[in-house]
């Protein structure tokens, strides 16, 4: 006869990797979704306004010079996408 604690180890050991697996999933997902989100955020003057045209160009150069974000024959659009990346939290 089989233990009886050994299976239900098994088991919860299997409920356990299976969710572990769905949240890494969804963890995957969500990324995706969000980095989707950034890149159409930044494909047009119209939905990326507040950060691009809205933005005074002086300090968008000195915030990118600290940065150390080349801004030498680049959009407004390119330098605050970098300037976005940079932080890592969009």
């Amino acid at each position: 006869m089989t233990d009886k604690s050994k299976r239900r180890f098994l088991t919860k050991y299997f409920i356990h990797q299976v969710g572990r697996c769905l949240r890494g999933f969804e963890d995957g997902v969500d990324q995706v979704k969000q980095e989707s989100d950034f890149e159409r955020f930044f494909e047009s003057d119209e939905s990326s306004y507040a950060l691009t045209l809205a933005y005074p160009d002086e300090i968008l150069l000195e915030t990118a010079k600290i940065h150390g974000i080349d801004t030498v024959n680049r959009s407004k659009r390119e330098i605050v996408k970098e300037l976005m990346l940079k932080r890592e939290d969009y």
